[in-house]
């Protein structure tokens, strides 16, 4: 499949919110995320989330139109507020979230409009922070079982303060064809799973446990490593003037996905989306536009891919 012809079918579901910072608010969600970067990486990607009947969520819908992107799969709750998430950075760029409870996001339902569209996609990203209420939980897991058994099924865990279990990370590695997880990540997955050894060892068992065709592994400035049955990269990282490192694990995790469809070697996929993380950390804002020369080394690569 060449990403510059046909344009695989991608979804981000979960949260759709705003990031509050000190000088000012962001349109910010991880799946809303990766749907963007994946849009501009050549796919259709569509965020399927729900948002408050307010100015707020009016502000996001109108956020949505300006980047470009379907907004057919946000729906409107009438009862909850939009989302909204205080961000705060370290001295490094770090960032810490206070997330607010009780809104739309947490109420997205299952629609006979979400069911149509799940057998149709190529892949899907989802994550842990979106299943802390029941009611999003169930719709996530009922447009995954509704998905083509070949689709990719992205977990990018992010973990968030303490909204997660053992049960939802369980039934969610399940599901996954593909996880994404962090440094900071793996030592609450090794307590929880009771992994033990190296990284290396600890992504194998992992990987074996839930029967997983690659785990990424990300470590912040330090790169990344991939791991499949059959192939292993360790990158390096790619040098970058840290701005900020909001998004830049969704824009790892697009690339990624979209590497994994079109077929690259693990080493060729690490390459792209530590280049694109790194772009997105010297930029302010989870999705800045990516620039043409990066969209198009992406582009290229993945047509030459399946010459």
């Amino acid at each position: 499949m060449s990403l510059t012809k046909v344009r695989p079918i991608v979804v981000g579901i979960g949260e759709l919110l705003w990031d509050v910072f000190p000088g000012g608010k962001t349109q910010g969600g991880a799946p809303v995320n990766f749907a963007r970067h994946c849009n501009q990486l050549g796919a259709s990607g569509y965020p399927v989330s729900c948002v408050g009947a307010d100015e707020n969520g009016a502000e996001l819908m109108e956020g949505l139109a300006s980047l470009q992107m379907d907004s057919a799969y946000v729906s409107k709750d009438y009862h909850h507020d939009t989302g909204s998430v205080q961000v705060t950075l370290d001295e490094n760029g770090t960032p810490s979230y206070d997330i607010r409870e009780g809104v739309a996001w947490d109420v997205l339902g299952i629609s006979e409009k979400l069911e149509a569209l799940a057998p149709t996609v190529d892949a899907v990203c989802f994550g842990s922070l979106a299943q802390r209420h029941s009611v999003s939980r169930a719709t996530i897991l009922a447009f995954l079982g509704k998905m083509s058994p070949q689709a990719l099924k992205l977990f990018d865990v992010n973990l968030r303060q303490d909204y997660f279990s053992q049960s939802i990370l369980q039934e969610s590695l399940e599901q996954a064809t593909v996880f994404k997880l962090s440094d900071e990540e793996l030592p609450v997955l090794a307590d929880l799973f009771a992994l033990e050894g190296s990284v290396e060892a600890q992504l194998l068992v992992l990987e074996e446990r839930f029967e997983l065709d690659c785990i990424a592994y990300t470590r912040g400035a330090n790169g990344s490593l991939l791991l499949s049955r059959a192939e292993l990269s360790d990158h390096p990282g790619c040098p970058t003037e840290m701005v900020d490192s909001v998004g830049a694990g969704d824009a790892f995790a697009a690339t990624l996905c979209l590497g994994l469809i079109a077929g690259w070697p693990l080493s060729k996929l690490n390459e792209n989306a530590n280049q694109v993380a790194a772009y997105v950390c010297s930029q302010r804002g989870a999705t800045p536009d990516l620039p043409i020369y990066l969209v198009n080394r992406i582009s290229s690569q993945s047509e030459a891919s399946h010459l």
